[in-house]
């Protein structure tokens, strides 16, 4: 990418064909299609790229087993069709990023035989349906080897458990990877930058007015048509282009928490089939931790996004009725909660009751384009659907998606034994070469090369966890990090592995980023007194005090 500054710069004085509002998972993939059929794209974010719901995702690449329970028991045929869609498209996902993607086993247990027929019976359509792109045959496992293979599952009444396929990845780093191969493509991408308002000509968008959240400065982005895929804030854009449009969204809060890995039932994946309120829960082994969610319930779009105590109880009074030994609240060590931006069919409902489809609305007054609702797993034909109408909209013929077997930065040549290559030639441990290996792909010799630059930057961001400083570094140069929150929460990942131990990292990322920015002082000292706050907080809404 190039750095914000050119960026800024760059935007202010061309004209686009299209501008795609929101760098979530959608709006990178929307930005990526666009930009791989010759559309002149630019792609804005209020915030950070991936920071709403697409880094607090449960981590997952489904077609949804819960979701196809729920289409066979009300003989929905589209929820049935959105599965198979999902399953299909879990291929794209595993495919177009390797080192970002795997695939992996998911444990159903059962505590009576009529649970197990129930679910193998689940499981198998869910292979007929995913067919030649199966990624693993389903099975029943005994008692014998569900416990070998999840020793910490309540023993008392286990039949067996039933496996299945899924995949797994790293979501704010895919979204990362959508965005750096949208801008390698020749794509214009900016982040931290708002969207207020739009300039109209008969009452049809030509220009947006965008806020620089970092400096103050104003300035237009002239397009010949927008898209809005800003996720659960989409009906705030939706009534900037048409004052008086009405609420389409149902935004749904999704809690995870996190504990280590020495608390895992096993080293597979676990499914909760059974919960208080008919949901499912998810206990996943995730890059060192593990991963238990989510929660589902409605909440405003303006709600802040915190784990509270009682959605912490919730998980844990779930999952803890299936382990040997029950988990504690005071053993979590980190967590995260987003907005899913789920579609309303009906003024009233619930959110479990609600499709997670996605729907493509074109604006007849203001032509602007709203992509809403869907999920991770389907961002890439949300992305073709959309683009598609936007080639409808500007009068064109719709040309090819070029987006279904298109590596994302990263992936190329990729292996899974890609580190220990990594290891060898650039001399550094096993614990950082596949740590790099899996968040950078084959882009991590370019991290290490910046240690030649300053040696320093080799040496870890925080003690136990193998980022080293350069990634830092490498953040704000080459993938437009420019908050501390940035560099920890998205880029490297350490405030989803530990609260506290990003904390005491940042000192660290602010001194690094102080040298690549310019800031004063004072200013670094602001922004890690702030970014220690804010996590302070999170700490203390889950009752543990002053961090």
């Amino acid at each position: 990418m190039k750095n914000r500054a050119q960026t800024l710069a760059s935007i202010a004085e061309e004209e686009f064909d299209l501008c795609v509002i929101g760098g979530g998972a959608t709006g990178a993939g929307c930005a990526l299609d666009a930009q791989l059929r010759g559309l002149r794209t630019v792609l804005i974010e209020a915030n950070d790229f991936s920071s709403g719901a697409s880094s607090a995702s449960t981590k997952l690449v489904h077609g949804g087993v819960r979701y196809l329970e729920q289409a066979v028991k009300s003989l929905n045929i589209e929820e049935y069709r959105m599965v198979r869609r999902a399953l299909r498209e879990r291929v794209y996902m595993l495919r177009n990023a390797p080192h970002l993607c795997r695939a992996t086993e998911f444990l159903v247990p059962a505590y009576s035989w009529g649970q197990a027929a129930y679910y193998r019976a689940g499981t198998k359509i869910y292979d007929l349906m995913a067919g030649s792109q199966n990624l693993f045959p389903s099975r029943f496992l005994s008692r014998e080897e569900a416990l070998k293979r999840m020793p910490g599952l309540r023993r008392d009444g286990l039949r067996g458990a039933v496996a299945y396929s899924d995949g797994q990845f790293d979501d704010a780093r895919y979204n990362l990877a959508l965005v750096t191969s949208f801008c390698e493509e020749g794509g214009r991408a900016i982040n931290h930058a708002r969207v207020g308002d739009f300039f109209r000509d008969n009452g049809k968008l030509w220009a947006a007015k965008v806020h620089d959240q970092l400096t103050g400065r104003e300035f237009s982005v002239k397009a010949r048509t927008f898209v809005n895929a800003t996720g659960a804030a989409s009906d705030t854009v939706r009534r900037l282009a048409s004052p008086g449009t009405g609420k389409r969204l149902r935004p749904s809060k999704g809690v995870h928490i996190f504990f280590s890995l020495d608390s895992a039932p096993g080293q597979d994946a676990l499914l909760v089939p059974k919960t208080e309120d008919g949901r499912v829960i998810f206990a996943v082994p995730w890059q060192g931790r593990l991963l238990v969610g989510t929660t589902d319930e409605e909440a405003a779009s303006d709600a802040r996004m915190v784990v509270s105590k009682s959605e912490a109880e919730y998980l844990l009074r779930q999952l803890n009725s299936y382990l040997e030994r029950p988990l504690a609240a005071g053993e979590i060590v980190s967590g995260m909660s987003g907005l899913r931006p789920l579609v309303a069919a009906h003024e009233d409902g619930n959110t479990k009751e609600l499709i997670r489809d996605h729907e493509v609305e074109v604006d007849q007054r203001s032509g602007l384009i709203n992509i809403l609702g869907g999920k991770w797993t389907t961002h890439r034909l949300m992305a073709q659907d959309t683009i598609d109408a936007v080639q409808r909209s500007l009068g064109g013929p719709i040309t090819e998606c070029k987006t279904r077997e298109y590596l994302l930065a990263g992936g190329d040549r990729f292996t899974e034994t890609y580190w220990q290559t990594l290891a060898r030639e650039c001399e550094v441990e096993a614990s950082i070469a596949k740590h790099l290996a899996q968040k950078f792909g084959t882009r991590a010799p370019d991290v290490l090369a910046l240690c030649e630059e300053n040696p320093l930057w080799k040496m870890a961001l925080a003690e136990g966890w193998p980022a080293l400083q350069a990634e830092v570094v490498y953040a704000a140069r080459e993938e437009m990090a420019v908050t501390i929150e940035d560099v920890l929460a998205r880029r490297t990942g350490l405030e989803l592995y530990d609260w506290r131990m990003a904390m005491r990292a940042a000192p660290v990322a602010g001194s690094l980023l102080k040298s690549e920015f310019g800031w004063s002082a004072e200013e670094t000292a602001e922004s890690v007194a702030r970014y220690q706050k804010e996590i302070g907080s999170r700490l203390r809404e889950l009752g543990f005090g002053e961090a």
